[in-house]
């Protein structure tokens, strides 16, 4: 259970996702979750910086799905003004809104990453759908009511990894 919550890599933002590796290992498309990974969860639409990071991603070649918990009109709200595909109300870490974002981008799951913020959402989710997770550090300290739950969880888990070895990074 525990390796299905370690990512397979961890960087600080989006912006730090080193896009020409991932394209050089075969990636065709990006699974991102929206609140705290592309900006703040109650932020209701892009900043310039996210703008010029899917420009980046399209500029690269790939493909970008946005994969949220939240609702049609939260996720459709963001999206559309930006032209960005999205799945809403995905039920992750379920993995039918990961698989389904890869049917939608005409890739493989071995094609796809998923980013995310959350261990318990988007990286189990995603490992549990056989796709390459990157962690990334929330957008801010601050979380919606149903998120609040999961960060404390996330915590413990994390420090506990860290203490066993398990994970290298620096908070």
């Amino acid at each position: 259970m525990l390796k299905s919550l370690l990512p397979n890599d961890y960087v600080k933002t989006v912006h730090d996702i080193p896009l020409e590796e991932l394209k050089q290992q075969g990636i065709k498309g990006i699974i991102t979750d929206l609140d705290n990974t592309l900006v703040e969860w109650d932020r209701p639409e892009a900043t310039p910086e996210v703008k010029e990071w899917f420009q980046q991603v399209k500029n690269a070649g790939m493909k970008l799905t946005i994969v949220s918990n939240n609702s049609e009109k939260r996720v459709r709200s963001f999206a559309a003004p930006v032209q960005v595909n999205f799945i809403h109300s995905a039920k992750k870490p379920m993995t039918k809104a990961f698989v389904e974002a890869c049917k939608q981008m005409n890739i493989s799951v071995s094609e796809a990453v998923v980013v995310g913020d959350q261990i318990f959402t988007d990286v189990l989710g995603g490992n549990r759908a056989n796709i390459h997770t990157i962690l990334v550090v929330p957008v801010t300290d601050t979380d919606g009511v149903f998120t609040r739950f999961n960060r404390r969880m996330e915590r413990y888990v994390l420090s506990w990894m860290r203490k066993k070895g398990m994970i290298h990074w620096e908070e």
